[in-house]
């Protein structure tokens, strides 16, 4: 099992890494969902995620997630065939969590260094974008 941090990564990017590695059979863990980033103009990317929100009806859906760790795992998922089985049992592997949970403190982070934010500024984290489409954070 390998345990990634997500901290200061881009979204897509880690994604794209992290969807590779599933569909080649690994177990993946994510700390840390909500200090990953989005890069781009912040008022552009929170009016996307509202629009995507607002399409469809309750009974209908589609769905699309509020919390942090529920859009890295759904971005992730878009990366995933998941209309053949092997796409499936991918996505089944994958497991994200907001913060760092006490069974993998002592476990070693890994890092992607492609998916590193040199940015400074143009960016939002995803609990900033979370906070703006109504996701109740502690």
């Amino acid at each position: 099992m390998v345990v990634i941090d997500a901290e200061n990564m881009v979204l897509g990017r880690l994604a794209s890494v992290v969807a590779k590695r599933l569909l080649k059979g690994e177990e993946i863990v994510i700390v840390n969902a909500e200090k990953a980033v989005i890069i781009g103009n912040r008022s552009f990317i929170v009016n996307k995620y509202l629009e995507r929100r607002n399409i469809g009806s309750v009974r209908k859906g589609p769905y699309y997630p509020k919390m942090p760790d529920r859009i890295l795992r759904r971005t992730v998922r878009g990366m995933l065939p998941m209309k053949k089985s092997s796409g499936k049992e991918a996505y089944k592997r994958l497991k994200v969590y907001m913060g760092v949970p006490k069974e993998f403190e002592n476990a070693k982070m890994e890092k992607i260094e492609e998916a590193k934010n040199n940015k400074l500024e143009g960016f939002i984290t995803l609990k900033e974008l979370s906070i703006q489409l109504g996701a109740n954070l502690r």
